[in-house]
């Protein structure tokens, strides 16, 4: 079996960022930490909001993460996939815009 660049075990090192630059190390998790206290949104929406972007920006760190902490805020498999769906069609949305970009232009050089 082939080793993975994503290694599970490196996720519970995220503590361990602090290492080589504690002061900044400190102020991100001061700041993680404050986002994802229950405020206009409930910690589980905040998790499904973070587990939606995850999947955007393709962190597999990310979407283990919070897919355990997803459950643990009690959301369920249903509303988690249907929050990947967000992304996904939001995602799929912005590239698919963007297109309007590429239209212009090649009508602007046929016509």
């Amino acid at each position: 079996m082939s080793e993975s660049y994503f290694n599970p075990d490196d996720l519970k090192k995220f503590g361990e960022i602090t290492e080589w630059q504690e002061e900044l190390g400190k102020k991100f998790f001061d700041y993680y930490g404050s986002v994802f206290e229950e405020g206009a949104l409930t910690e589980r929406e905040k998790a499904l909001i973070a587990l939606a972007v995850a999947h955007t920006v393709q962190c597999p760190y990310c979407i283990d993460a919070y897919s355990g902490t997803c459950l643990q805020k009690g959301a369920d498999e249903q509303q988690m996939m249907e929050a990947v769906h967000v992304a996904a069609a939001i995602k799929s949305g912005a590239l698919l815009v963007n297109s309007v970009q590429m239209m212009n232009h090649v009508k602007k050089k046929i016509m």
